[in-house]
């Protein structure tokens, strides 16, 4: 019989914010029903004697505790004998990313794993985004900078990303000029990237939609800073409840629809002034925290429930 262990892959615990991490709030409502947490970092992970196996520790997370967790004894676990597994580090997606999915493609059959790692590997967040392009603002993936230069041209300011980062790290806004030599290095350091027409109603605030199993659950508005563009948290921004639209709906359904189809079962996506940003995070999807705090409903009940615990 499976024990009643959800094991959690994720940055280590003194890099969690208690106050808004989703990793924490989805341990605490499965400590609730009574799960023991097994906790380890990506590096940790190895394939031993043809086990999966981590070298981590059992933990307990709390939000009354001046420490919100702490660590009850270390040992190396074979991850088959949990009953599930969720893969919460933060990108980059870099190949150290990848090998994890690799590795753990050998018990997703065995176990529960959000997301099915294969599914992480196969769904570039941002690169995703262009089977929906017709709901997002003008955007091109691109190294060539030439086209870069056409792009800006056409559309006079404009947003450029990396493909595969994370949190509002390295987005650079461009409005007056093209800078060779700083698009260059861009380049160099990231490879191919994410070029967007800018919408300058990002002032409002951007739209996080949570969708789980296939369904619309909750969604929050983040209001960059004074000065800022970027809506992540992380950068200052100000989360608030919102509504969707009927357009917001409608694509949110589509896109969910499809995630699920591809076996994602948690996942997060951005929409400003009711264009789909091209952000659709499957890695380590956020917000889940924030949204309790500004509703008091907690999807993080929706999330269990909907995988039978």
């Amino acid at each position: 019989m499976t024990n009643k262990i959800v094991a959690i892959q994720g940055n280590h615990p003194t890099e969690l914010n208690p106050k808004n991490d989703t990793s924490i709030f989805l341990a605490i409502e499965a400590q609730n029903k009574k799960y023991k947490i097994f906790y380890y970092e990506p590096k940790d992970l190895s394939i031993i004697n043809d086990k999966v196996v981590a070298k981590g520790y059992y933990i307990k997370f709390s939000y009354s505790n001046k420490d919100f967790f702490k660590i009850i004894n270390e040992q190396t676990l074979d991850l088959s004998k949990c009953k599930y597994l969720l893969i919460r580090q933060d990108p980059p997606f870099n190949l150290e990313y990848i090998s994890t999915t690799y590795m753990l493609d050998k018990i997703k059959d065995k176990i529960k794993i959000i997301n099915n790692p294969s599914s992480i590997r196969n769904i570039s967040e941002k690169l995703y985004s262009s089977s929906f392009q017709k709901f997002m603002p003008n955007t091109i993936f691109t190294k060539d900078i030439n086209e870069i230069k056409k792009f800006f041209i056409k559309n006079k300011k404009i947003i450029i990303k990396p493909i595969h980062s994370f949190g509002g790290n390295d987005i650079h806004l461009i409005e007056k000029k093209i800078e060779k030599k700083m698009l260059l290095g861009f380049i160099k350091k990231h490879g191919h990237i994410m070029c967007q027409k800018f919408l300058p109603k990002i002032k409002f605030g951007d739209k996080r939609v949570f969708l789980i199993n296939g369904k619309i659950c909750g969604a929050i508005s983040r209001v960059p800073k004074i000065g800022s563009f970027l809506s992540n948290m992380s950068k200052g921004a100000i989360p608030i409840a919102i509504k969707l639209t009927k357009t917001e709906t409608k694509i949110s359904n589509l896109i969910a629809k499809d995630l699920k189809k591809n076996n994602i079962y948690f996942s997060g996506i951005d929409f400003i002034d009711q264009k789909l940003n091209g952000d659709i995070n499957v890695t380590s999807p956020t917000g889940l925290k924030t949204f309790y705090d500004l509703t008091n409903i907690n999807l993080a009940k929706n999330f269990w429930k909907g995988l039978g615990a």
